[in-house]
């Protein structure tokens, strides 16, 4: 790896496996998949959007993003709405189940990077955030596919 951003694109490879390994156990069982976090975690910053915006903003065809949310529809952690607005299309709201399921996820992945990260100085932990947020928004630039930041 002769380049620094090479080294970027294969370590934010492993971090991407990782970061949902730093939990509980695999074997418990209550455990929200990859992309069932990120749509979850979409709908939870930005509220209720058809599949049509998700597809928008995920960058993917509808027909995938329709298999993905009809698997959250079925277990409980979506739910369908009529639009707002009153358009033709429906849009998924995350559910109260869903979204302390979420907030459960989120709390073990941080808890498992604090366990991973408690031999780094507070600083180093703020400046590799700051990094991380900074390069999510540069190639949320260059995408034109916005994520909310909180």
């Amino acid at each position: 790896m002769d380049r620094p951003t090479a080294v970027i694109e294969y370590e934010t490879i492993l971090l991407g496996r990782h970061i949902h390994q730093t939990g509980r156990p695999r074997h418990s069982g209550a455990r929200l998949d990859h992309g069932d976090h990120l749509v979850l975690s979409r709908l939870q910053a930005e509220g209720p959007m058809s599949v049509g915006q998700l597809s928008d903003a995920f960058g993917l065809d509808a027909a995938t993003l329709n298999r993905q949310t009809a698997a959250l529809l079925r277990c409980g952690l979506a739910e369908r709405i009529p639009d707002e607005k009153g358009g033709l299309a429906r849009k998924l709201r995350i559910t109260e189940d869903g979204a302390r399921r979420l907030d459960e996820a989120r709390a073990e992945i941080v808890a498992g990077l604090d366990r991973a990260m408690a031999g780094w100085a507070p600083e180093d932990v703020a400046a590799f955030g700051s990094y991380l947020r900074r390069l999510n928004g540069d190639i949320e630039d260059l995408t034109g596919r916005p994520w909310p930041h909180g």
